[in-house]
């Protein structure tokens, strides 16, 4: 698809104390407008699409999706006409005051903004036939398989492989492509129960488990603990988070080295999915909120 950068295992700075290491594959270095997971999701699903023969892209997102604008750069970049079902009737006038959006929209993307009612129907897909249709989230068989190769041979030195879960694609296909010696975590952004299922559909492997506590009140919701720790860590180790996925996963495995979670002399590695074009999106929230802001 794209000329990619590699992406590299950096290591966090820990204290000698607390007895494990953590690196933090930065998948987010990747490309700079389709990095991290969103890549990894779309590259089958495109190659998909060429191949029937289809020249308009249909998916689904909330005003701030990072989906939404990796597939209006994808379908720009491969020639495609790209449709985007934003949930959310009220933002049709706002476009020009979200940055995410607005890149989409750069990037020619057409949308169709609906309710959140009218957002839940399936009609909405029945209504689109010439599309190739991406699921909200990029997550299908095809996302599974791209997510499958963020993990390479030298990465089997580590004893869990972390990620933050939003619709379940990355974590499936990092369970698939993990060894049985290793254990993979999942940090779900958002509440409740339903991912379980999701993702056994996609995998056979029992070598997983979902740590549900770093939700902070569940997707795209932050408060001022998490806003410093994320501003304090890209003080120290100088690596950009971002609020919604991979900034609660570090938080939550920063929490449970401290607990003691891991065994001493575990070797960590956790994935930077990306995300960061949602930061600006997020800055306009907590500027309402009169919360710091995400530097």
């Amino acid at each position: 698809m794209f000329q990619l950068h590699k992406s590299v295992n950096q290591k966090i700075n820990l204290p000698d104390e607390l007895g494990v290491e953590l690196f933090l594959k930065r998948e987010d270095d990747i490309h700079p407008f389709i990095s991290g997971n969103k890549y990894r999701k779309l590259k089958y699903n495109i190659e998909e699409a060429q191949k029937k023969g289809f020249k308009k892209l249909l998916t689904f997102g909330g005003a701030y999706s990072n989906h939404i604008a990796a597939v209006a750069y994808a379908g720009h970049a491969f020639d495609f006409e790209t449709l985007g079902i934003i949930r959310g009737d009220e933002l049709r006038d706002k476009i020009g005051g979200n940055a995410t959006l607005s890149f989409a929209k750069k990037h020619d993307m057409q949308f169709e903004f609906v309710t959140r009612e009218a957002y839940r129907t399936e009609k909405l897909i029945n209504d689109y036939q010439d599309y190739y249709i991406i699921p909200e989230g990029g997550t299908n068989a095809l996302a599974v398989k791209g997510c499958a190769e963020i993990l390479t041979e030298t990465d089997a030195e580590f004893n869990y492989i972390c990620t933050s879960v939003g619709t379940g694609g990355t974590v499936s296909g990092l369970i698939n492509c993990s060894q049985p010696s290793q254990q993979v975590l999942g940090f779900p952004a958002l509440k409740g129960s339903f991912l379980q299922e999701d993702i056994s559909k996609f995998v056979s492997k029992t070598n997983w488990k979902l740590i549900t506590d770093y939700h902070f009140g569940g997707y795209a919701k932050i408060n001022l603990e998490l806003i410093r720790f994320i501003n304090e860590f890209k003080g120290k180790q100088r690596i950009q988070l971002d609020p919604v996925y991979t900034g609660k996963m570090i938080f939550g495995i920063f929490d449970l080295i401290q607990k003691g979670y891991f065994p001493k002399g575990s070797k960590i590695l956790a994935i930077h999915t990306g995300g960061l074009q949602g930061i600006e999106g997020m800055n306009n929230v907590l500027k309402q909120k009169n919360l710091p802001l995400i530097e």
